[in-house]
Order: C-alpha cells, then sequence, then structure tokens
C-alpha cells in the first residue's frame, strides 16, 4: 500500500484531499500547525494519524510527500523533503493526477460562496441519484463528510484561485481541467500573493483558456470584473442569470427563502428553502443551472435544492443560550461581511437585536488591505465587536472612529466571552471568522449557560 504524507493536512483542500486519499486505498498520514475542528475531527474519525508541528525528525518515511499552499521555504520538514531529495507534490497535482482522470468536472470558482454553491452542486447532482465525487472546503450539513470519491462521471470540486503551492504559483483551479464552470464574481483578495484585481483576472482566464468549447461557463449577469475576463477571449458558452438576463430569477420572499428561476422558454420553477440571502438565491441558482448542465431537469434541481440544509460555519446556528442565539460564519472579506448581515437582517427583520463579533484574520485583512471597508461592511449589524489579533499591523480602534454602528474592539478573548455572557435575551451573535477564533464559540455558549444557572 502506499504511503501518502501530507503537510498541511489540516486545511480545509489538504484535509479533504487527505480524505480521498484513504478513499483510494492509500496510507495517508500528516502534519499541521494548526489542529481545530471540524477538519481534524473528520480526519481522526477516518483514522488518519496526524502529527502536531513540523519537526525535521517526525517526518515519517513515505512513498510521496503532499505539500500544502500554506507550507513555505524554511518550513523544517519541507526543507528535510528537499534536502533528502525526497519525492513531492502539490495538492491539486495530486487530485488531478489520482482522481480527477476521466471525470465530468464541476468546478466553482470566484471569490465569494465557492464553498456553499459547491455544495448545493453536489447535492442535487447527489439527490438526483447520480453520486457524484467532491472536494469542498467545508463539510455540507446534507453529507457528512467534505470530500468523497462518488461514483463517475461527475466531481464537484471547489476551485479555489490562491497558489498551488511554494514550487507552482499558479492558481489551484488551473489543474483540475473542468468541463461545467461556476464563476460566482470576482473582488480583489490576497493581498500576500496578488498585487491587484488585474493580477487575479490574468489567473481566471488562464482557467477560460482551458474549459472546451463543448463546456459551459455559469455566472450572475453585471459582475464586470469577470466580464472583462472574458473580454481577454471566451471559447466556452456563457450562461448568464439574474433580472434581464438569460435566465431570469425573481424573488418570491424579499429575504431570498423562496424564488423562481425560468430558462428561455421553459416553464419557471421554484424554489423554497431554509437559506436566506440574496447570495444565496444566486449560489443556489448557478447550482441548479451546473446541475442541469449535468443532465438534471430544473424542475428536480428546484426540489433537491429546497431541502438543502447548509455548510457547517456557514451561518451555522449552535444554539440558543439564555435567549441568545449563536451562530458561526465563516465570512473573510468586507463583502462576506456585509452579504451574511444582509440576509439576517432581512430574516429576522429592521427591529432584531443583531451582534456581530469579526476576526479580521485573512492574509489579506491582516495587511489591512480592506480596513477602510471594514467598519461599513458590518452597517447592518445592531453593534460591531471587532477583535484585534496581535500580528495585525494596523489599528482597528483607528479604524472604528467611523463606524456606522456601535463599535467595541476587543484584545482579549476573555473579555470578548465576558462581555458576551452578558447579553440581552432575544440577541443574535454572529461570529465570524476564516479560523478557529481561539474556540470563542464554544467558550461564549458556556459562559451563556453558567450565566443562565
Amino acid at each position: 500500500m502506499q504511503h501518502v504524507h501530507i503537510l498541511g493536512i489540516c486545511g480545509t483542500f489538504m484535509g479533504s484531499l487527505a480524505l480521498l486519499a484513504k478513499e483510494l486505498g492509500l496510507r495517508v498520514t500528516g502534519q499541521d500547525q494548526n489542529v481545530y475542528p471540524p477538519m481534524s475531527t473528520q480526519l481522526e474519525n477516518a483514522g488518519i494519524e496526524l502529527i502536531q508541528g513540523y519537526i525535521a525528525a517526525d517526518l515519517p518515511a513515505a512513498d510521496v510527500y503532499v505539500v500544502g499552499n500554506a507550507i513555505s521555504r524554511g518550513n523544517e520538514a519541507l526543507e528535510e523533503i528537499l534536502n533528502k531529495g525526497l519525492p513531492y507534490i502539490s495538492g491539486p497535482q495530486f487530485l488531478a493526477e489520482h482522481v480527477l482522470p476521466e471525470r465530468w468536472v464541476i468546478a466553482v470558482a470566484g471569490t465569494h460562496g465557492k464553498t456553499t454553491t459547491a455544495s448545493m452542486v453536489a447535492w442535487v447532482l447527489d439527490d438526483n441519484g447520480l453520486i457524484p465525487g467532491f472536494l469542498i472546503g467545508g463539510v455540507p450539513q446534507n453529507f457528512t463528510v467534505s470530500a468523497r470519491l462518488g461514483e463517475l462521471p461527475f466531481f464537484v470540486v471547489e476551485a479555489d484561485e490562491y497558489d498551488t503551492a511554494f514550487s507552482d504559483k499558479r492558481s489551484k483551479f488551473v489543474h483540475y481541467r473542468p468541463r461545467t464552470v461556476i464563476l460566482n464574481n470576482l473582488e480583489f483578495d490576497h493581498a500576500d500573493i496578488f498585487a491587484d484585481l488585474a493580477a487575479i483576472q490574468t489567473q481566471f482566464h488562464h482557467l477560460v483558456r482551458i474549459i472546451p468549447n463543448q463546456g459551459q461557463i455559469i455566472l450572475p449577469s453585471g459582475e464586470d470584473a469577470l466580464e472583462d475576463v472574458f473580454a481577454q477571449g471566451c471559447w466556452s458558452e456563457v450562461l448568464r442569470f439574474g433580472e434581464n438576463a438569460t435566465v431570469k430569477v425573481r424573488l418570491i420572499n424579499a429575504d431570498g427563502s423562496a424564488f423562481e428561476i425560468q430558462k428561455a422558454d421553459e416553464e419557471a420553477v421554484q424554489v423554497n428553502w431554509a437559506l436566506t440571502g440574496e447570495h444565496n438565491v444566486k449560489n443556489g441558482v448557478a447550482a441548479m443551472l451546473a446541475a442541469h448542465h449535468c443532465g438534471v431537469t430544473l424542475a428536480d434541481a428546484a426540489r433537491s435544492l429546497s431541502q438543502f440544509v447548509g455548510v457547517k460555519r456557514r451561518m451555522e446556528k449552535l444554539g440558543t443560550v439564555n435567549g441568545v442565539t449563536v451562530y458561526d460564519d465563516f465570512a473573510h472579506h468586507p463583502t462576506a461581511i456585509h452579504t451574511t448581515l444582509e440576509g439576517i437582517r432581512r430574516q429576522l427583520g429592521e427591529e432584531a437585536n443583531i451582534v456581530a463579533l469579526i476576526e479580521p484574520r485573512s492574509n489579506t485583512m491582516k495587511m489591512g488591505v480592506h480596513s477602510g471597508r471594514l467598519m461599513p461592511s458590518a452597517k447592518l449589524a445592531s453593534e460591531a465587536w471587532w477583535y484585534q489579533a496581535p500580528e495585525a499591523g494596523w489599528s482597528l480602534e483607528d479604524e472604528a472612529k467611523d463606524s456606522p454602528v456601535p463599535t467595541q474592539v476587543f484584545h482579549s478573548l476573555d473579555d470578548i466571552v465576558a462581555k458576551a455572557a452578558q447579553l440581552p435575551t432575544n440577541t443574535h451573535l454572529v461570529i465570524m471568522s476564516n479560523g478557529g477564533f481561539g474556540g470563542v464559540h464554544q467558550r461564549i455558549l458556556k459562559a451563556l449557560k453558567e450565566a443562565e444557572a
């Protein structure tokens, strides 16, 4: 049995890849510096041995080493691999060579909504008996894992524009050779590796260049940054949806909990589901159209999507304790913060007390690239709490002076927990971070329970 050892195994992509490698019958082990649920739980449940840290002496003998894109030169384990001339490969290349041959790949790309949309596509295909494989950067609640091999031919992959590995600076998605592509949107992000929006658009055009002319690209109308990409050349069918597009979309309920979609002269179909927000409607429509390209009728896609539950850490309701409802969301960008709060505000109404607790954790956030947009992004909350990470090179206090809502900046998780324990009843606390946030979610729920007693 071939032994695969993965560096950076607890990342959302690499952890999912580890599950696929295990399902292929390979022996899988891995190392990571940061180990936290839900990924660590998934891996341990799959019987994958995890090694904490990157000490060279802990590097096991393996047939091949899969190196995640979070691993940089200077990492002790990576330097050991290079010095000894051991065989290594990037995660996307491993996926392309070992999983994707003979597959009809459905790739979901864009700045926002990739995880949710990919989860929707996988669920619609699965609910219609097609049993797709998938690799998703989160855990869809309609499934129990973030990745599986499934059956031929369909495979759904969350297609990230971040770079592939220390040795390959192309975007991950160029390795996947998709036939069906969803492009949700495109904004400037990942300032640690991209100089500007044009640099990201170049990578997106690399993706467009490899889609077959019998393939299909699906996107919302009015996405100017994506239209600029197509202006560089496009050889595949492009299907746009929206109010005035080829595929018409109409909100039935203002909060997005019910909507209608109509393609050309076909009969309109309706979705009634548990999700809210215009961004989720766009995600859902794109997922339905992708499934339709794979042979699912729009009526069947609508029926399946109406049963879609959601994704862990995407406005996941963790519980209500002492009258306070706590949510966990992965928002990592001002636009994502805004759309998350817009969705819950429309759902709960103007009078609801919504507190946003936000950790600006992404590399782009830490660099301060979006600093001027952060405070306005929380304007639909009743009040905003911000956590100032010690490694951030700029001051949230300076930004908070111009906040459109009452705002407090915290430097201690203990202080956040103490403040949350005093929240009044009928409060909705939305916690937003793309990391573990020091386990603050469960600490707050525990503190609320103790306050209730």
